[in-house]
């Protein structure tokens, strides 16, 4: 059996990840193969239990630490129920957020440090990464206006942070690329769904198989 692949969608809020995600996972069951599409937090019921707690968190919230702690964790029973058994049966795994996020978030804008987080993920998820992760970039300008539509007046614990904890986030995603570009591919999130799809494709043209005949 063919083992199969890992590929994640990150960058901030309003980016257009889930979409996109949605559309690679189409695209490769196109062309004959299991796609599982996922996401973080969550996507198993113990990893979506800790998101609600997470976004809708009780009292006055969760301190960096133990927010942190609360994505690992959910992110181990992820890796350990889902992602790996799946790649291991030869699916490919296409998730919406993922270790990146945690590092960004938490890491870089939470001011809990690099060497923290991936600490956490070597012991919860044995150090589990992509094969590939898509990092959908936009203006602020352009994001504002998805979230709008999004969400109208609505949003939850962590989108709901200041600019200034955003611009943050962004920046550690372009950060995160550059130191390294052979996991990560920076794509342009600005256009139609499709031309951003198009994008990504071919950014991940060298892995993605061959149509079937």
């Amino acid at each position: 059996m063919t083992k199969g692949r890992f590929i994640s969608f990150e960058g901030g809020e309003g980016m257009g990840k889930s979409t996109q995600a949605r559309l690679l996972a189409k695209f490769l069951e196109g062309r004959g193969l299991k796609a599982v599409l996922t996401r973080e937090p969550g996507g198993t019921p113990g990893a979506e239990a800790i998101r609600q707690l997470l976004l809708h968190p009780p009292g006055e919230g969760w301190e960096a630490e133990a927010e942190a702690l609360l994505f690992a964790a959910a992110r181990s029973d992820h890796v350990a129920r889902l992602i790996r058994p799946a790649i291991q049966e030869g699916s490919w795994v296409i998730c919406d957020r993922y270790l990146d996020s945690s590092r960004a978030y938490q890491g870089r804008a939470g001011q809990l440090g690099d060497a923290a987080v991936r600490q956490l993920h070597a012991i919860g998820s044995h150090g589990l990464l992509p094969d590939a992760t898509i990092v959908l970039s936009a203006s602020a300008d352009h994001v504002q206006e998805r979230l709008r539509a999004r969400d109208g007046d609505e949003t939850d614990a962590i989108g709901g942070r200041d600019d200034s904890y955003h611009l943050a986030v962004n920046s550690a995603f372009e950060a995160f690329a550059s130191e390294e570009p052979d996991r990560f591919r920076i794509i342009d999130g600005e256009g139609t769904v499709e031309e951003v799809h198009q994008r990504v494709l071919a950014a991940l043209s060298p892995m993605l198989p061959e149509a079937r005949p």
